[in-house]
């Protein structure tokens, strides 16, 4: 897939995107700061999300409402989410300068109204996040718009997927990629299950990814060396400043690091080779390799007593030692030279 000229999959550098959700305070300038940062660190997109509280539940406190067994807990969804949400008169200037950091700018909407203001706002890409990959005529609606679908898993059964997936094709979306993701906050490490990322990948035939909610960035590594070709991580500038996201967000220095961690892990990757590396030209010399250790006379017959298998590497190969032993020396030879044919008498 592409989003605004950048191509995402294998064999393409990990799409790295800074995800900001709520780390934005409601505070423009901490917002325009997050961005500065995301792009000094090595990131390649920034991603918000666009809704309202109205937009995704009630302002309503009965038992159904009340957030219970999280970071969150005790809150109401609508208090959750009118804290969390990032005001709408902000995005375009958000946009502005994410690419003049040159940084890719995009959402994920939570409903139709969100999708056509994104659209309007011209974004590249959509984000499904894991909590609305059930609503499937969202998912058509925003496939509809054209534009390459990111979709996250978290919760999803497989079947949940194909659904999701026919959706999106269904609304005509052509480029599609999946984020292997674990819906918890902060996510534990043995509840990641990379190992289905390249399953994902096989089965559906899509780039896949990871967003990630653990602590760390190591989780992210491994995930690149398992494939994942996009890998998405909550930002924030400082998680002494509270916030609902704050818990499992990477700060500046650690998003570098993360980055900087998957660039490696990149380059050690390569291509399946065998034989020298040509980092490795200069340690041949110190492979094993046959020597005459005694002097050895013409017509003396070799033995182990006067060739060895020994570093450095410029005799024969050791593979020929039982070919050499019992037959004669074609020349005097002095200790210490490289055994060579043009030293061995002929068999």
């Amino acid at each position: 897939m592409q989003i605004a000229g950048r191509s995402i999959g294998p064999g393409h550098p990990v799409f790295i995107v800074a995800e900001i959700s709520a780390n934005h305070h409601r505070d423009l300038a901490a917002v325009l700061q997050l961005i500065q940062k995301a792009g000094e660190c090595g990131a390649d997109a920034v991603k918000v999300q666009t809704y309202t509280a109205d937009s995704l539940t009630l302002a309503c406190d009965n038992d159904y409402f009340v957030i219970q067994d999280t970071i969150w807990s005790g809150m109401t969804l609508y208090h959750l989410y009118e804290q969390a949400s990032l005001p709408g008169d902000w995005h375009f200037l958000l946009q502005q300068h994410a690419e003049a950091q040159g940084l890719i700018f995009f959402s994920t909407p939570f409903d139709r109204n969100a999708v056509d203001f994104l659209a309007d706002l011209g974004v590249p890409a959509f984000k499904v996040a894991s909590f609305e990959l059930v609503d499937l005529p969202l998912i058509e609606y925003m496939a509809g718009k054209g534009k390459p679908l990111i979709m996250s898993t978290g919760l999803a059964t497989y079947e949940e997927i194909q659904e999701a997936v026919a959706a999106a094709r269904r609304g005509g979306a052509v480029e599609v990629a999946l984020l292997k993701c674990t819906s918890a906050y902060p996510a534990p490490a043995e509840s990641m299950n990379l190992r289905t990322i390249p399953h994902m990948a096989e089965t559906f035939g899509v780039p896949v990814g990871l967003s990630d909610h653990t602590l760390g960035w190591t989780v992210p590594v491994a995930a690149v060396a398992l494939g994942a070709c996009v890998v998405e991580k909550h930002f924030t500038l400082s998680r002494s400043r509270p916030g609902p996201d704050s818990a499992f967000s990477l700060e500046p220095h650690e998003f570098r690091a993360m980055v900087e961690a998957i660039r490696t892990t990149e380059k050690a990757l390569g291509v399946c080779q065998y034989g020298c590396q040509e980092a490795e030209g200069a340690s041949r010399v110190f492979r094993r390799s046959l020597f005459v250790c005694r002097k050895v006379a013409a017509g003396e017959s070799f033995t182990v007593d006067n060739v060895r298998s020994i570093r450095p590497g410029h005799g024969l190969s050791p593979k020929y030692l039982p070919q050499i032993l019992g037959r004669r020396a074609r020349v005097d030879i002095e200790r210490g030279t490289p055994l060579s044919w043009d030293l061995v008498e002929e068999a």
